[in-house]
């Protein structure tokens, strides 16, 4: 599973683990994502996307055929 939202584009990204003594090393900031399956009505089938926390607030808020109509606009 990659670690992009497929509605909000969010993706990892990187910085630095800053010690007591301000040693840095390098570390992950993983998106918080995971894996859902939508009904979509319309249509009457099921569509699986990796989404977001974000990404599942907008969906609850616009609904899941106005969310992919705007993925399929963006691609």
């Amino acid at each position: 599973m990659s670690k992009v939202c497929e509605v909000t584009g969010k993706k990892v990204m990187f910085g630095n683990n800053v010690s007591f003594s301000i040693n840095k090393t390098k570390r992950r900031f993983d998106v918080n994502i995971s894996k859902k399956r939508f009904y979509i009505p319309e249509e009457d089938r099921w569509v699986t996307l990796n989404v977001s926390s974000r990404g599942l607030k907008i969906i609850n808020k616009k609904g899941i055929s106005a969310v992919l109509k705007d993925i399929k606009s963006k691609k």
